[in-house]
């Protein structure tokens, strides 16, 4: 089930409804029964596999808890529950590309092996609740958190229906004790979290899948792509990465937040960075951080020497663009930003040396202004890389991209022509990406924070009115037409 579906339209409000009017007791079985159902809307066979994860993670974090004085068998538990995990998705995700990586090394050695890759389908959400679920294992051993012993509600934080499929990648700290609190409902919460929900359905509805068109008409076809075309589709392909995975999260923050579950922040605004260092800790938060406390740190962060840091990021890095995809290509794209980042590092004094000199003043807007630009520059260069569907479209979309260039009327035409794009198009999609970015500036205004619920709600109702027909309007004609579109990031 996706959150732009007719079937999330029902099934949502159901579980609202249950929620509030159950006993405390009974909520955690109907949430878990709900995120259950929820996921194996796309499989049944899928529960399988999740339950594994979740009774291996369990069951080790119980045993390194109770015998939390035996670090042989601590360290045994914890190297079982990585096994499991890691091998679970390495199986899925990543056999059929080492799988074909092999064959197709041995063969330009002239081996003649077949290939061996297996009929796989890739489960839905398996790089987030594998992530979750090692956290807490891990988070357990270093003794930052107690074993959760109730199953059900450990089960329930690793499936929980709004983020389960693409995140945020939660900390047990974090949701496991709002699991077991009691909400109430609140206009508070209600208010601010339909605020979220909406936000998230416009940059989801109304700008990423608008924009896919668009964006489409290139990527899926670089034989008649232009220079100018691959440009454009690159700059809007980075628009709708955004608006389509914060759209997501968006939209689970929005509908925990009704819940009273108040989930972490995944996105900061990350194209006004300044650097990369900085696009990271705006983008994709949740994953970053994970990084960070359970890859980085452990190999020696930055406390270490220069070489090794650098290899510590590099290695961070490259994982990061592995963990988004199974192909080189994703590869290239997390070496891209370990590139970005090393330079970065390497240049940093003698960039501060260099301003110095010419006197001048790095908190500038003129300065801050054109670090923006640079850094939306890098980082939408590495974005051609991640979107292109295989390496013989990237050398394609490159060669386009650096040698396809004239500067006539006809070449402008027959670049908006590829793909299919109007003037009243361009208009349309700068309105959206301005009212979006309105959106996340503001995060729209918050209701009054005097009165009663009921007048701070009137009060929402008749600011959000109008973005609620737009979104309806806009999710009636997508059903009407080619239906509810994925998420980008449920294939992760």
């Amino acid at each position: 089930m996706i959150f732009n579906s007719l079937e999330f339209l029902i099934f949502y409000p159901m579980v609202l409804l249950l929620y509030f009017t159950l006993p405390k007791k009974y909520r955690w079985m109907m949430l878990l029964a709900a995120s259950a159902f929820f996921y194996l809307y796309w499989s049944v066979k899928l529960i399988f596999l999740i339950l594994f994860t979740i009774v291996i993670s369990y069951t080790a974090a119980i045993l390194i808890e109770k015998y939390k004085d035996n670090l042989v068998l601590k360290r045994t538990c914890l190297v079982v529950t990585l096994v499991a995990c890691f091998g679970v998705l390495f199986f899925f995700k990543y056999f059929n590309f080492l799988a074909d990586s092999v064959v197709s090394v041995a063969n330009l050695f002239g081996a003649g092996w077949d290939d061996f890759s297996l009929n796989l389908i890739l489960p839905v959400g398996i790089s987030f609740y594998t992530f979750q679920t090692l956290s807490f294992v891990i988070d357990v051993y270093r003794g930052n958190v107690p074993a959760e012993r109730h199953f059900g509600y450990y089960a329930l934080y690793v499936t929980f229906f709004p983020q389960l499929v693409a995140g945020p990648i939660e900390r047990p700290e974090n949701l496991i004790p709002q699991l077991h609190a009691d909400h109430d409902f609140s206009w508070d919460n209600a208010i601010p979290g339909l605020r979220k929900m909406i936000i998230g359905f416009f940059k989801k509805v109304v700008v990423a899948d608008l924009i896919a068109t668009y964006v489409n008409a290139v990527y899926n076809s670089p034989d008649t792509a232009r220079g100018l075309s691959v440009l454009i589709a690159t700059m809007l392909f980075a628009v709708q990465i955004y608006c389509d995975f914060a759209g997501y999260t968006d939209i689970a923050i929005g509908c925990a937040q009704i819940m009273g579950i108040k989930l972490m922040q995944n996105f900061d605004r990350p194209y006004i960075s300044t650097s990369i260092k900085e696009f990271w800790r705006r983008w994709h938060i949740s994953l970053s951080s994970w990084f960070m406390d359970y890859l980085y740190f452990p190999l020696g962060g930055s406390r270490c020497s220069r070489p090794r840091h650098l290899f510590n990021l590099c290695v961070v890095f490259l994982v990061s663009g592995l963990w988004h995809g199974a192909a080189w290509t994703f590869v290239i794209w997390g070496a891209l930003h370990a590139f970005y980042q090393v330079v970065g590092i390497l240049l940093k004094k003698p960039k501060a040396q260099l301003y110095a000199k010419l006197g001048i003043d790095e908190s500038a807007p003129w300065v801050q202004t054109m670090r923006r630009v640079i850094t939306f520059i890098l980082v939408d260069f590495a974005w051609i890389f991640f979107r292109a569907n295989s390496f013989s479209d990237l050398a394609k979309l490159m060669k386009r991209l650096f040698t396809d260039w004239e500067f006539t009327y006809a070449y402008i035409a027959d670049s908006f022509a590829a793909m299919d794009l109007t003037v009243v198009a361009v208009g349309i999609i700068l309105a959206a990406i301005f009212i979006m970015n309105r959106m996340d500036i503001t995060d729209l205004t918050p209701a009054p924070s005097d009165g009663t619920p009921e007048d701070r709600s009137a009060v929402a109702s008749i600011r959000y009115t109008y973005l609620i027909w737009i979104i309806a309007v806009a999710w009636l004609l997508l059903l009407i037409g080619d239906g509810a579109s994925s998420f980008i990031y449920f294939q992760f």
